[in-house]
């Protein structure tokens, strides 16, 4: 068993092609079966199982999963940590609620870069449900999620930072004319609302289920221009982080309701796996992430 054996493994259970996964790694396909076939060998048992045209992992594909990334995750930190040269190289894999790319993210990126040219940070959008299982078996090296306090296992906060979850409605709206709003003024209004598995949706509708409100919703969706444009449009009232509508708040496009209601709390976190070792680049990311949220 050997690292590229693996790496083939993980692309095929990803793309769910060995032809795909061959083309992506630059395999001719007799390779990619080839590896797939010692894999199986050594191991003594099937990865794979094909199903018509699809191909599916076998449950003893779908643990091997786990071994397989926690084992690129090293391969990863050794290209990082253990070459002698002052300057790492290799790669991050970080997941990223879709909020934190809006602003400050691209800033830390590019003053990251110019500072670790050589390490290659690989971007990927998480789920609330999904990343803590993601950093637990190597998928992730780092999570930097928008959400209520992470508390889970295995799991360990680098960093948190107070954030807000705000209404945004087109500066026609009716309720802009209002000082500041409540459970009750949303009471027969569109609400445009993040989709069903996102924590911010879950903690309106329970607030408004305790304030004995049904709510109206005209639409949910996963992003956040979505939302943003249809309130823009005056099409209803969009809820969602504050840090992902400054810029439209700024043009005025949109504009920021005053909510007296039930307090939000949510915080900006940064999070690895409790054995994760912090290595030089990890550590300059999570200064970088305190200075800028300092301005």
């Amino acid at each position: 068993m050997n690292i590229f054996q693996l790496e083939t493994f993980l692309k095929i259970a990803e793309t769910k092609n060995f032809t795909t996964a061959g083309n992506i790694l630059g395999y001719a396909q007799s390779t990619v079966t080839a590896q797939i076939k010692g894999l199986e060998d050594e191991l003594g048992c099937l990865l794979f199982e094909r199903l018509g045209k699809s191909i599916v992992l076998t449950p003893e594909g779908q643990k091997l999963c786990g071994y397989a990334q926690k084992m690129l995750q090293l391969k990863r930190e050794i290209f990082l940590e253990v070459p002698p040269s002052k300057e790492p190289s290799g790669v991050i894999k970080l997941g990223v609620s879709e909020s934190m790319c809006y602003d400050i993210l691209p800033k830390i990126l590019l003053k990251y870069r110019k500072k670790y040219p050589k390490v290659d940070i690989q971007i990927s959008f998480i789920n609330h449900d999904t990343f803590p299982q993601m950093l637990k078996n190597g998928a992730l090296d780092l999570a930097w999620t928008l959400n209520p306090l992470v508390q889970e296992e295995g799991l360990l906060l680098l960093q948190k930072k107070r954030e807000g979850l705000a209404f945004f409605a087109s500066p026609k709206h009716p309720l802009t004319q209002k000082k500041s709003i409540c459970e009750a003024d949303l009471k027969d209004v569109p609400l445009l609302l993040t989709g069903h598995n996102c924590n911010f949706r879950h903690m309106l509708l329970e607030d408004l289920k305790r304030a004995g409100i049904t709510p109206r919703v005209a639409l949910e969706t996963s992003s956040k221009e979505v939302l943003k444009q249809f309130a823009i449009n005056q099409l209803g009232v969009a809820f969602m982080p504050e840090m992902a509508a400054h810029a439209e708040v700024k043009t005025r496009k949109l504009k920021r309701l005053l909510w007296k209601g039930q307090d939000f709390e949510i915080y900006s976190q940064l999070i690895v796996c409790k054995d994760k070792r912090i290595g030089a680049p990890i550590e300059a990311f999570e200064k970088m992430l305190l200075g800028e949220g300092a301005n």
